[in-house]
Order: structure tokens, then sequence, then C-alpha cells
């Protein structure tokens, strides 16, 4: 296939006819080609067919595609002389409108076979249909003697008898044009009366839903607009699939399927020339469907089409304007509420209302003083009123999102047996139909994953525990489900970590192939890390880095059990050599965690190597006590930045307190009394100074996090995080702490080697939280150990 026939087709065309007839106007005939082919896959159709066989433009016979037949009807209606007409496949006549079956063209005559009649059961062309739907000639017309107008008067005043016989004459005379589909409707709505009252997604044909719709808006109280069958909203159903119609989302849900490209599961938004399917994202990527911008030249996507031509994102930029909310200098769109510009940061920005004191979405105002959408436009015209539950404001096809979210929890959570909720689902129903953001709600139960996981507990092919979900297989969104469940209390408490870290570890211990290797590593893994996990940890859960430091034990010793059987050794064999060998090329991840094996080993008198601890001999960063009290001032003074942000960062430049630490803080670690304001970081409580006192106390009154359960401003966490019941990732927290310019690491080094000058090493453990030992090893590398001084001088060289 020619390049200039993908890039280029309606050049191609045009090329092609030019050759046939030399005198047509080629202007006309590019106008012509974009007429009959609007669409670039319909002209790259169009473009291939007549490249494969470009006779069919002086025959004009078929078989060919539709698009075709249409290019040489209008093609001869232009005066193209030089191109011949569409011939019938059957008799051979002009065909002067297009009627295809496959790809044979044919006259209106023969497209229509004869079919057995209905009346007199001889085989005719049909020229009407019957009530039932079945064929009939001309001689035999389904005779009905009532007028189809009466008979839908009389239907539709006895399910509403208050709609006035004029209204409802008008409104059949508005919806319905043709004499036979007013028969047909009068013929359905006397055999199904039901479709009006509520099962409007079972009727045959669209007209019903017209008139539906056109009743309620006349005044009717009693008839229906159907709902969804799929997802039970009250919108328009203009999809019909497995008899039934559907609204679009439904439709395009079911027709979901993996782009042949990226893999996503979507509704396919074309296909490419081997028929495999292709998402919007991929069809607009594709170097085909790229077109060359009349601003810059570039070949790119298209952003926007004028009159002139296409114009690729770069050359079409957003108006770049002040935002009326925030006050900043950025691209920006027009409100719809205000008509004033705002940013795409304040769109998604929520916030507490300053007028009725509720959380919504920034519609207007300011950062200090935002407004919801209710509070910017007082005017009640100016919004709609949701059916269901009579909220005033924006409503997403015809229902307010609450409403919505109530309607997707029924279909998804309810017993497809009973219809009805189950006991064990019910709290958590509630939990997330009471949340202070629908959406959020609405778009996390898109996914196909959690919709089949809550369908499969509604209908009890999962049991509702924890042991049922550590059956699937692990991933971001299975961990999110459990702890919504755990925060709504439909499943215990347990410690996460400490589970997963049990079930990594079964996997871990079950996948080695040597039977030897695999008691020896059970016995490391479970009677070692795990049991002095649990005694350091005691009746408190285990933390993220916890688990982590213990994972990394246990694969440090898998990789080296791995190299000594690459080389056909075992611990009993291998050599001193042997393990320098090994810890000479392996990295700094894994040299550390292989001495904690190889000494559990010789321990157990499995070997006889030596693998010698480091030892610490003090901070090897620089350390810069200026730049220290320098962030340390900008955090208490600064009001642009975020209230946990600032206080974080001081826990970790005044206190020398680690992100996992800063992170496991709750509300029972401040303390009041009188005037002074206690945290306790250790044993001990630290009075805290002001102004840093008065940040603690604003953060405990005004901390949030991003978890979608639950009021976070009654989470007992000093710093929420994004799971519902959970505090902060300390990742998370760490990567907060570098975008404010505190990085955690050297910060904390710098502030334990001061303190460790100026507190003794028993007062700084006590306080901070710290282990003894680690306080006494810092306390000697800040050279606060004077009692070392003497013996130290002792041992100098005189000479």
């Amino acid at each position: 296939m020619p390049p200039e026939v993908l890039v280029d087709p309606i050049g191609a065309v045009v090329d092609l006819i030019s050759k046939k007839d030399p005198v047509v106007d080629l202007e006309t005939v590019r106008q012509i080609v974009e007429q009959v082919a609007g669409g670039r896959a319909k002209r790259r159709r169009l473009a291939t067919a007549l490249a494969a066989d470009p006779s069919v433009l002086t025959t004009g016979r078929s078989p060919a595609s539709k698009a075709v037949g249409d290019l040489l009807l209008a093609l001869r209606a232009a005066g193209a002389s030089g191109i011949s007409p569409p011939w019938c496949a059957e008799c051979g006549r002009e065909v002067t409108s297009m009627q295809r079956r496959g790809d044979a063209w044919y006259c209106s005559p023969c497209f229509v076979r004869p079919q057995v009649c209905a009346g007199c059961g001889n085989r005719r062309k049909p020229a009407f249909r019957d009530r039932h739907g079945r064929p009939r000639c001309s001689q035999c017309p389904d005779q009905d003697p009532r007028d189809p107008r009466e008979v839908l008067l009389q239907v539709i005043t006895s399910i509403d008898p208050d709609l006035e016989t004029h209204v409802v004459g008008a409104v059949i005379e508005q919806v319905v044009t043709k004499a036979a589909h007013l028969q047909k409707l009068a013929w359905t709505l006397e055999e199904s009366p039901g479709l009006l009252t509520g099962d409007g997604a079972k009727s045959p044909f669209p007209m019903v839903l017209r008139l539906i719709d056109a009743l309620c808006d006349a005044g009717a109280t009693r008839i229906q607009q159907p709902a969804c069958p799929r997802c039970r909203r009250v919108v328009t159903l203009s999809k019909q699939r497995d008899g039934s119609r559907i609204c679009r989302n439904c439709f395009a849900r079911a027709r979901a399927v993996a782009c042949s490209q990226c893999g996503r599961v979507c509704e396919p938004a074309a296909r490419d020339a081997d028929g495999r399917p292709l998402c919007p994202y991929c069809l607009i990527s594709d170097p085909l469907n790229l077109e060359d911008c009349i601003r810059c030249g570039r070949r790119q996507r298209v952003s926007t089409r004028t009159p002139d031509g296409p114009i690729c994102g770069t050359c079409n930029p957003r108006q770049i304007s002040t935002c009326s909310v925030c006050g900043r200098t950025t691209p920006c769109m027009t409100s719809k509420i205000t008509g004033q510009p705002w940013c795409a940061t304040c769109a998604r920005s929520w916030a507490y209302c300053s007028g009725c004191g509720r959380l919504a979405q920034i519609r207007a105002g300011t950062r200090d003083e935002p407004l919801c959408a209710t509070c910017a436009v007082p005017d009640t015209e100016f919004w709609k009123t949701c059916p269901s539950c009579g909220t005033t404001g924006r409503l997403t096809a015809g229902a307010c999102r609450r409403c919505h979210l109530h309607d997707q929890l029924n279909v998804l959570l309810a017993d497809p047996a009973t219809g009805h909720v189950g006991a064990d689902l019910q709290t958590l129903r509630q939990a997330l139909a009471d949340v202070e953001r629908p959406q959020t709600v609405l778009g996390w139960l898109r996914r196909s994953n959690v919709r089949a996981l809550l369908t499969e507990l509604a209908a009890g092919q999962r049991p509702l525990t924890h042991a049922a979900l550590d059956d699937l297989p692990d991933s971001k969104t299975l961990r999110h489900l459990r702890s919504v469940l755990v925060a709504t209390g439909s499943l215990p408490i347990r410690d996460e970590y400490l589970a997963q870290l049990e079930r990594w570890i079964n996997q871990v211990v079950a996948d080695r192939p040597d039977l030897k290797q695999k008691q020896l590593l059970h016995s490391y893994a479970v009677w070692h890390v795990l049991r002095r996990l649990r005694r350091r940890t005691g009746s408190a859960h285990t933390t993220h880095n916890q688990a982590t430091v213990a994972r990394g034990h246990i694969q440090a010793a898998t990789a080296f059990l791995d190299w000594l059987t690459e080389r056909d050794l075992t611990l009993a064999t291998c050599s001193q050599g042997d393990l320098d060998g090994w810890t000479a090329n392996a990295s700094l991840a894994q040299r550390g965690p292989t001495g904690h094996f190889v000494r559990w080993a010789k321990r157990q008198k499995l070997t006889t190597l030596d693998f010698p601890a480091t030892r610490w001999n003090g901070p090897t960063r620089t350390l810069d006590a200026e730049a220290r009290w320098e962030h340390a001032r900008r955090l208490l003074h600064d009001d642009t930045l975020k209230p946990d942000d600032r206080v974080a960062g001081l826990l970790v430049l005044l206190y020398a307190q680690q992100p996992a630490t800063i992170s496991r803080l709750t509300l029972d670690h401040v303390h009041t009394s009188g005037d002074q304001v206690h945290l306790r970081l250790g044993r001990e409580p630290i009075v805290l100074p002001e102004p840093l006192a008065a940040l603690v106390l604003h953060l405990v009154a005004t901390r949030r996090g991003h978890a979608t359960i639950g009021d976070q401003r009654t989470s007992p966490w000093l710093l929420p995080g994004g799971r519902p019941g959970q505090p902060i990732s300390p990742y998370r927290l760490a990567e907060r702490l570098h975008q404010i310019g505190v990085h955690p690491g050297p910060a904390r080094s710098t502030a334990l080697f001061q303190l460790a000058t100026e507190i003794p090493a028993a007062i700084l453990a006590r306080m901070l939280g710290i282990h003894i030992k680690v306080a006494v090893a810092w306390q000697q590398a800040a050279s606060g150990d004077w009692m070392s001084y003497a013996a130290e001088v002792s041992r100098r060289n005189p000479g």
C-alpha cells in the first residue's frame, strides 16, 4: 500500500479520480470526497478500496464498499461524465438510491426480498408489518378499526387521570409524525402499559422513551422515566444491549476491551487495519492520525480544528490571566458559575466554605475566604433541584452526585437473590454513602477490580474475612479496600504489615527448591527475624520501615544461598575466602543484612565463618548547624507553608525525630496543662516553647488527611494519611519535607549531634525516645563523654 494512501487519503482519491476524468474540477472533487467520507478511518478505507481496484470508477460494478457507491453518486450529480454510475448487482439497472447487502449494490426493487405473508401465506415483497412484527403484503394489511390516537389517550389517561385530554393529544402530535409509527406505538402500549410506569427500558423502540419524556415535561406525575437497568440512574437510555435499553456509560463499559497497543481496558474508539481495538489515547497518538499544524507546520496531534485547518496543542495554549481565586497569573479557564477566570488547581480544590461552613469544592471567593457553589450564586433559579433528595445545586445526568452514589452502592452491595444489602455490608454502605466527597467514591467504584470484588462479597461468593482477601493477588486497590473495610468496622483490626510479611515469607520459603535450604531459611526467617520483630514491637503494630528492614534481611539471606548454590557450596563448606569474595561483589544494601544471617548461622553452629559487625564511628555527612537554625526559623514564622509540614520539619530540626516516628504520633502524645503544651516523644514529655506550641495546637484543630472514608478531624493520628484509619506514610512525609527544603537525614544528624553535646545520654534517651546505646554512641561521637579523655591521653605515644 503506498504511504500517501494512509497519510493523505483525500489526495490519493482525488488523484485517482482526476486520472479517470481529467475535466472535473479538483477542488470540487476534494469537497465531495470530504463530504462523502467524513472521518479519517472512512477516508482511509475509501482510498484503500480505490487503490486496490481503481476500475470501479469507470465500471460502476460491485462488490465495493458503500463509501465508493456514495462517491460515484455524488460525482455523477456534480457532472463528472467520465465516472460511471453504480449499477445494480441483480438487474443491472442504474442505482439512484444506494441499497447494499454485503459488498453488493442493489436498486430499491431488488433490495427488498420476498417473504411469506402472515395474512395470505404467499411469498411476496412485504409492504407492512403487523402488531407482532410479521411481514404482510400490500393486499393483506393489518386492519384495526380503532383510532390509534384514541387507544393512546385511553392507555395514558388510565395510568395518570390528572392529565388533561388535550395535553395528551398535543404531546402525541409532537412525538409521533407518521401514521405507521402511531399505530405501532398504540399496539405496543396497549399490550405493555407498564412501559409508562418504570419498565421503559424494555421498550422495543425509542419512540416510547420520547413519549415518556414529553409526558413528564407536560406535568405527568404517575408516568415514570425509566432507570438504566445496570447503573439504576434516571438518564437518557440511548443504547440497546441484551434486549434492554441502557445508558451511554453502561454501554461503553459493556463494550470495554483491552487496547491492542497500551492494554487499557475501555470502549474502543476505533480499530486498526487488522481489526484490533484502539483506545482514544492510542488513536490520537497514532502516527497515521497526526496532521500538519497550520501555525508551526509540524506534524502533531490535533488540539483544535479551525476553518483554516488543524492546530496542535503547543500552538493553542490556554489563555494566560489572573485566577480570581488564588490570584496567580497562570493558564486559566472561565468558570461557568461566576464567569471569572480560574486555574485548574482551584477548580479541583476543596475547603470549608466561609459562608455556610460545609466542606465543598471551591467555586468563588479567595483562598482565605472560599465560597461553595451555592454561596457563590445564592439565586435558587440558577440551580436545579435533584428529583430524588431535593438538593439544590449542579446535577449530573438528572440527579445529584450523592444520589448517584446511593444508586451505585445499592447495585454493587445488594445480594442478587434478595435485592437487599447484607448485615455485614451495611456498615460499609453507610460509611461510603456518608462521605464528604461523593464524586471521589464514585470514581473509586468505577474501577473494574473494585466492582468485581464488591459484587463477589455481596453475592456471598467470597466471605468477608481477612483470610478470604489474602487469597487474592496483592495490589494497591486490594490494600485500600481492606483499609476501608477495617475503618468501617466490617473487618477486625490486625497488624497489616506483619501479616503481609508473614505471607511473603511463606511464599519465599515455599519457592526454595532444595529441602535443606527451605528448612534453613524457615528457621532464620520465622524463628529469628520475625521473633525479634515481635519482641521489639510488643503490643504496638509493625511499621512499614520495620517490615521493610526484615524483608531486606531475608532477601539478602536468599541471595547469599543462591550464590552458594551456583558454586556448589553450602554454609558448612563455604570458606572465609568465598565469603570475602561475596562481600566484595555484593551491593551495600546486601552486605549488612548478609552479616546478620552469617552471624545467626554461626550461633546455630551451622558454619564457622566470621562476619564482624560494622562499628558506628559517628556521622559521615557534613553537619551544618547554621543551616539547621535557618530552616528552623523559616518554619516557625513562614505562614505560607502547611502547618503539618512545619510541625514535622521542626520535630526533625529541633528534636532529631525520624519521619517514621513523626508519622506515628497521635493526639494522645500531645497534652496541655495550664499554659504549657507537652509532647511525648519518649518516656518523659517535652515542654514545647512558643511559637511551636501554638503551631502544634493549631495542627491538632485543623489537621486533615486525604482519606475518603470518615472525618479526618476525628482521626487519632496527628498526621492522617490517604488510607482510612492510617497515618501518613514515612516516605510521603519525607518527600514533603524535601519539597520545603528540609532533608531529614542530615537535619536529624545535626540536631542529634548538638543535643548529645548538651544533654546527658540517659536524659536524651528518655526524652527523644531513642535507645540508650544510641544516645551513648552519639554522645561519644560528639566528644561529650569526658570520662574517656584521660585514658585517651595516656595511650598517646610521647615521641
